[in-house]
């Protein structure tokens, strides 16, 4: 607020009378950070409440900071009783007012300097008129309301007596989970690789979760998950690729997975409207299955809100974590501080915001933590195509040659080596098309590197149709509106450059733990991933391997 020429900064600082128990915490824009603690202040006034005691400090901020404010400077603090972290608020700076991104103030009645960091604009993390933040206890508090933390709030609550809360910076299905094609598959996997347990565990526990929904009626499964057993076809046009799913299909067989090979006139036969051409074939699964992630989200979420009449469930959305809160006496992390929450992890607190991983671990930990997890967005583009007879598909497919194809955006019929994939501007297009529960063509996928941007790129969306013109005749000669009856859906896949998921605490933190990089597996691996979670949680030995995924040894 302002205060003629005063700039006011409101802070809430924790702890029983004017004495701080946790670390402040602040955000307005940085630029500095090295700077001396201000001098004494010129002015102060306090008021009391039953609840409240409130201290304004005032100095001219040309004295006190580099580079100088325009107009002078306040700080209020307001010490509560009941412990919370500070909060801050700044509506009268203009956009290019700068402040220090450590601000030391040394407050004389409190006897001790205080740091403040984790700083950006106000307007990015408190909305008008917000001054204080709420706070609540948990026993676990989990970061981020995609799939992946959904599904762990859900294990918890299901196989556990532990209370939790779910806080999210959107709402669920905005980012990766919505945008997903919805494979629950084995065809793609690798027997005795590292991801194996964890994906067929997964598909296992996906399979109880529908036998459970279809044995309450009411629609069952398909109704409520959008649960389809498709089974699943890998599809291949060269010889080479005929190679490798022969190979593959006598791999998944010994490992216990029905896999069946097809030659092209077998193919036909199944999906008539599919041409591979004489060379072709393709590696039936048909015990492989798909979901529509919101309907899977929409169960998830009504099971998770049966606890919350218990007090064991809470779930906070449009509502971003700005940083973690540490306590003085032990030095742990104990809560996580969002825009207008404060929550208190008794036991845990799991960080699993996929593709923003990064630069929320980055705003969170201290510089002297460098832990460096090189999760990245992602994109891709999926059309969902309402009302299209052109083609009739039986079963999911996807061509064996997911990551191979490379296309550059200047000049779609240019094949970028796959070392480029990396690079700004190459675009990765492989085929992959199913039908949803509603009837509606699903085709994919695309993925290049282009940050957070969710901008539709017709283009792509072009490549995409193009691609899957080549698999499929009919389509070569309808021309795509992108105007009716099409959804395009943009998400942000968490990508490992390793190809792996982080799971597992983070060393020198050990009640923080991280759960992302699942880039396009994230509704696959959900339920294996959240078992794995919980186990970690109450130290448990898990069902599958969980060393795989840790961070310790993996990340300098």
């Amino acid at each position: 607020m302002s205060r003629g020429s005063m700039q006011v900064w409101a802070i809430r600082l924790c702890g029983p009378g004017a004495t701080p128990r946790r670390r402040l915490l602040v955000n307005c824009e940085a630029v500095d950070s090295s700077l001396p603690p201000p001098p004494p202040p010129t002015t102060l006034s306090s008021s009391s409440s039953a609840h409240r005691t409130h201290h304004q400090i005032t100095w001219p901020a040309a004295a006190s900071l580099r580079p100088p404010l325009p107009m002078d400077a306040a700080i209020a603090f307001t010490s509560a009783r009941n412990p919370s972290p500070a909060r801050f608020s700044s509506s009268s700076a203009s956009p290019s007012s700068r402040v220090p991104q450590r601000l030391c103030v040394c407050i004389p009645w409190l006897g001790r300097e205080r740091r403040l960091r984790g700083l950006r604009p106000q307007s990015q993390v408190q909305p008008p008129g917000a001054m204080s933040a709420d706070a609540s206890h948990h026993d676990v508090v989990v970061v981020g309301a995609g799939i992946v933390g959904l599904t762990i709030a859900r294990h918890l609550l299901l196989h556990t007596p532990l209370s939790v809360a779910v806080a999210d910076a959107a709402v669920p299905c905005s980012g990766a989970t919505g945008a997903g094609q919805g494979y629950i598959w084995m065809s793609h996997r690798t027997p005795g690789s590292d991801m194996w347990e964890l994906a067929a565990r997964s598909k296992q526990l996906w399979e109880e979760l529908a036998a459970e929904v279809d044995g309450q009626g009411g629609g069952g499964a398909r109704e409520k998950l959008g649960w389809m057993r498709t089974g699943s076809l890998l599809v291949g046009r060269t010889s080479e690729e005929l190679a490798t799913l022969e190979e593959r299909t006598k791999a998944l067989s010994k490992a216990g997975i029905h896999a069946e090979f097809l030659s092209a006139s077998s193919l036909h036969l199944l999906e008539p409207a599919l041409s591979v051409g004489k060379d072709g074939g393709a590696m039936f699964l048909p015990q492989d299955c798909q979901i529509d992630a919101f309907q899977a989200v929409s169960l998830i979420e009504k099971t998770n809100n049966s606890y919350s009449s218990e007090g064991r469930y809470m779930e906070i959305y449009n509502d971003p974590a700005i940083s973690l809160i540490r306590s003085e006496v032990t030095g742990t992390v104990e809560a996580v501080q969002t825009s207008r929450n404060i929550l208190y992890g008794r036991k845990a607190i799991v960080i699993a915001s996929g593709a923003w991983t990064r630069s929320l671990l980055h705003s969170f930990l201290e510089p002297a933590l460098t832990l460096d997890i090189p999760v990245k967005p992602r994109k891709g583009h999926l059309l969902v195509v309402e009302n299209f007879d052109k083609v009739k598909l039986n079963h999911a497919l996807m061509e064996v040659g997911y990551v191979d194809h490379q296309v550059a955006k200047s000049n779609h019929t240019h094949m970028a080596s796959e070392s480029s994939e990396d690079e700004p501007g190459a675009l990765s297009i492989s085929m992959t098309a199913t039908v949803d529960a509603k009837g509606n063509l699903v085709l994919g996928s695309s993925r290049e590197f282009k940050g957070f941007s969710r901008e539709v790129d017709k283009s792509v969306v072009k490549c995409i149709w193009e691609r899957a013109g080549e698999f499929f005749p009919a389509m070569k000669n309808v021309p795509l509106d992108i105007d009716h009856n099409t959804q395009i859906r943009i998400g942000h896949r968490p990508y490992m450059p390793d190809g792996k998921p982080v799971i597992g605490f983070i060393p020198d933190l050990p009640n923080v733990l991280i759960a992302t990089g699942h880039e396009g597996n994230g509704l696959t691996m959900a339920l294996g991933t959240a078992e794995m979670v919980t186990d970690m949680i109450l130290g448990n030995p898990g069902k599958v391997d969980c060393s795989p995924f840790s961070i310790k040894h993996r990340f300098s």
